[in-house]
């Protein structure tokens, strides 16, 4: 009797005679970039350091595209955001030490929004590893230790032989869902040695699939089939698992109101008759959501940002799907389905029983009136001119790419995405800095569309750097740079808290001049230009930089009085 994993492909002629005789002038690092092609990368990111010259030395070797960023954070930055359109493991090539630990930032945001990253860096000599001080450039006692509370998963190298294996299996953890950043180390010596091992051919690092307990589904379909008042939450594990489409059937079967999340945002069409659109920071659409009787939350864990603030307290029986076993019932107790969304999704279209409900869309249409008056009452106008500018500027199926500034903060609420993975933003960990080099990546994933950043000045100052990338690889992404003088949000919180702002004023350049000394063209707009403005560096390709002198304002929490 024979089964499948019995089976072994046998090499061919060809096969055989190039193991036999692999070409001269190979090192470890070679092995890397053959096994990255294997897995079929076509594009890697990073910054070169003295201990991973071997690996770089091996790209020019191979067909792999390489993208140097000025900052290893954002080169982190601008991996995170190839995986996110892609879908693919995005190969982050760094240094030992400092350029390693530069990058923890924004592999904690991959890790955060569950985007694949394969972070591989260099180590000291395999004769320093242990923990010893042996006084090597770049040495820590334990590297691996810096990320392994960060990253999904973590492999040291210590031989060549030990390479194709280690690096199959970070990209199979980092692509199997809940997706993530993975980091695989390889030391100095391992790196720059020549090598005999054949050259690497083979790459068939499938990632393991999570379907939910069907038992479970079946309590689950039997809940919604039955509510009342049924409403679902859509978090970004909708958008990661491609299962837009099904949560929309799935909506329209039970006549479910669907609100999405800030890393949800276009996983439900915005105008649909059932869509609260994103309006989640909001006491009007928390207090719809908790007299639901039955909540669907789909690939949310439910936090600060996605539960108003931990305000949030539903009253009804909850259904948690999420493929991060850690989220799951972490804040609330629920039918918990540890499970991928696209998966959990089809088992309950396949379960679920229609039903009809006329009101519905009324009781929708009701809650977003009272947000938009809510809303318009505190004098926002400005505000909702430039986003509504910017959306009218950016094509409807160009993605963009947005810092922790005011104006993102008013995406995550108040803007239309227009389609799934098309809004990004660090809402996961929250750290400056990511917009413009995560738009960069962007371009890299598909250079057919414009791509738009949006930064404050605050955040800008963190990519400035990078503009000298935009330009060397004239990547096709326009930076709208919101320009207030300072940490605009923090301005507002601590004039709230305390009556006073410290610490919060910026000295800043000319981004226009700073733009234009790069290469990069730039132009200074007003809330009544912007929309033709951002329109026209859009249209055009390159890189350009777009600069909005403007005090942006919040809208009022809801939280804080709830």
């Amino acid at each position: 009797m024979t089964h499948d994993h019995d089976l072994v492909l046998r090499p061919t002629a060809a096969q055989t005679e190039a193991a036999l005789n692999p070409p001269p002038g190979r090192n470890g690092g070679d092995l890397v970039v053959e096994t990255l092609a294997a897995l079929g990368t076509t594009t890697v990111f990073g910054l070169p350091g003295q201990h991973a010259l071997g690996m770089f030395d091996a790209l020019r070797r191979s067909d792999l595209r390489y993208i140097g960023l000025r900052v290893e954070n954002n080169a982190g930055f601008a991996a995170d955001a190839y995986g996110r359109l892609t879908g693919e493991a995005a190969p982050l090539l760094l240094s030992t030490g400092p350029g390693a630990l530069t990058s923890l930032a924004a592999l904690q945001e991959a890790a955060a929004a569950s985007a694949p990253v394969l972070a591989i860096s260099s180590q000291i000599p395999t004769a320093g590893l242990g923990g010893g001080r042996h006084g090597y450039l770049h040495e820590l006692p334990d590297q691996a230790a810096s990320f392994r509370g960060v990253v999904k998963s973590v492999h040291t190298v210590r031989t060549q032989s030990q390479i194709p294996s280690a690096i199959e299996a970070a990209w199979k953890s980092a692509l199997t869902a809940p997706h993530g950043p993975v980091w695989v180390e390889i030391p100095q010596d391992v790196l720059l040695a020549e090598t005999s091992i054949p050259v690497v051919t083979g790459g068939d690092a499938f990632p393991e699939e999570l379907p939910p307990r069907p038992e479970l589904t079946a309590v689950a379909a039997d809940l919604l089939s039955n509510a009342a008042r049924p409403a679902i939450i859509a978090g970004g594990g909708v958008v990661r698992a491609d299962a837009s489409g099904k949560l929309r059937q799935l909506a329209e079967l039970i006549q479910a109101p669907v609100v999405t999340t800030p890393g949800g945002k276009g996983a439900f069409p915005w105008n649909h008759p059932l869509s609260l659109q994103s309006w989640i920071e909001d006491r009007h659409t928390t207090d719809f959501l908790e007299d639901a009787d039955v909540l669907l939350v789909v690939g949310s864990g439910l936090g600060e940002l996605s539960s108003n603030y931990h305000t949030f307290k539903p009253r009804g029986r909850v259904v948690q799907i999420e493929a991060d076993l850690g989220k799951l019932e972490s804040n609330h107790p629920a039918l918990g389905i540890h499970a991928d969304a696209r998966l959990a999704l089809q088992a309950l279209l396949e379960t679920v029983s229609e039903r009809t409900d006329p009101a519905a869309p009324e009781r929708v249409a009701t809650v977003l009136a009272k947000v938009a008056e809510r809303i318009d009452a505190q004098e926002l106008t400005l505000e909702q001119q430039v986003l509504a500018s910017v959306r009218r500027a950016l094509p409807a199926d160009s993605p963009s790419f947005w810092d922790m500034t005011i104006l993102a903060y008013w995406a995550w609420s108040a803007f239309d995405a227009k389609g799934p993975n098309h809004l990004h933003s660090a809402q996961g960990a929250g750290g400056l800095g990511y917009g413009f080099p995560a738009a960069l990546g962007g371009a890299v994933a598909d250079p057919t569309r414009p791509v738009l950043a949006v930064s404050g000045d605050g955040g800008a100052l963190y990519s400035i750097a990078e503009l000298a990338t935009a330009r060397q690889y004239d990547l096709n992404v326009t930076w709208l740079i919101v320009d207030d003088g300072g940490y605009g949000i923090l301005r507002e919180y601590m004039n709230d808290a305390f009556g006073e702002a410290t610490a919060t004023e910026l000295t800043r350049p000319d981004y226009v001049a700073l733009a234009e000394s790069f290469g990069v063209p730039g132009v200074r707009t007003t809330p009544e230009t912007l929309e033709a403005d951002l329109t026209k560096a859009l249209s055009e390709p390159g890189p350009s930089v777009v600069v909005l002198p403007a005090v942006l304002r919040m809208f009022e929490p809801t939280h804080l009085t709830a």
